[in-house]
């Protein structure tokens, strides 16, 4: 299944992307259920956002852009996207990059994402950036470079962001994708794309001592982490009470 996925992903296009995240190829986000309309003051942030050069920069560094190429906002909605659009800041954004009477310009579909304080803790609080912006994207840099290479820290309202540009290519594995067995051996060859990942910021002492402290516990003892379990617990929480309240504060708006 990861590998299907992953074949389909190779072969996509921007007309693909546009389909699936906005059901539209025009170079417009529609509101609706997904995107939601800005207020005043986030379209004036989101407006000068994209005017200043470190925001320029990393949109015209990808897939080989025009370093002269003007990027401009086209559109911007407000994303409402599972837990993590729940009491904090998500926008979409559409911007067009160059463009000119003899060839169109080019859109990309930009994810803006409100960066909040960790829950895991840190062994090195020192080596950790103090913005959550910035932490966020130094832990994508380290474990999928890929990845982390098109994000950047910024701030909207006063909000450390953290923007990314969304990709054709970005496909996201949907657990209804998989039977019982095949989750299990995604889940299982997964975890070891982010072992990996983690080891490679490790001395080969640390991974010597990891490796023997995980050797050393039972198969049938080893147990999540208790900030691990909380975190998920208070996210799935978070995300039932907060769409039942929008629900309860929207049918007595339609009421009123």
């Amino acid at each position: 299944m990861v590998r299907a996925v992953r074949r389909r992903a190779l072969g996509r296009r921007w007309r693909h992307l546009a389909h699936e995240r906005l059901d539209d190829v025009e170079p417009r986000i529609p509101l609706g259920k997904k995107f939601w309309s800005l207020e005043d003051d986030e379209k004036a942030a989101l407006d000068a956002l994209f005017e200043e050069p470190a925001v320029m920069a990393m949109i015209l560094s990808l897939s080989g852009r025009d370093d002269g190429d003007r990027v401009r906002l086209v559109d911007a909605a407000y994303w409402k996207k599972g837990c993590s659009s729940l009491g904090n800041l998500r926008f979409a954004a559409l911007v067009a990059i160059g463009g000119s009477k003899k060839s169109p310009a080019e859109h990309a579909l930009i994810d803006l994402k409100e960066a909040v304080a960790a829950i895991a803790p840190s062994t090195d609080r020192k080596a950790m950036p103090r913005d959550h912006a910035a932490r966020v994207v130094a832990g994508a840099r380290a474990l999928a470079p890929n990845l982390g290479s098109r994000m950047l820290a910024t701030h909207v309202l006063g909000k450390p962001m953290v923007l990314r540009e969304l990709l054709p290519q970005d496909l996201k594995l949907e657990i209804d994708q998989f039977s019982s067995g095949e989750a299990t051996r995604a889940a299982r060859y997964l975890a070891y794309v982010v072992g990996v990942a983690h080891a490679r910021q490790m001395s080969a002492p640390d991974r010597a001592l990891w490796a023997k402290a995980i050797g050393q516990r039972s198969r049938t003892g080893i147990e999540a982490p208790t900030w691990l379990w909380e975190s998920i617990v208070d996210l799935t929480a978070s995300l039932e009470a907060g769409y039942l309240e929008h629900c309860r504060l929207y049918a007595l708006a339609q009421a009123a």
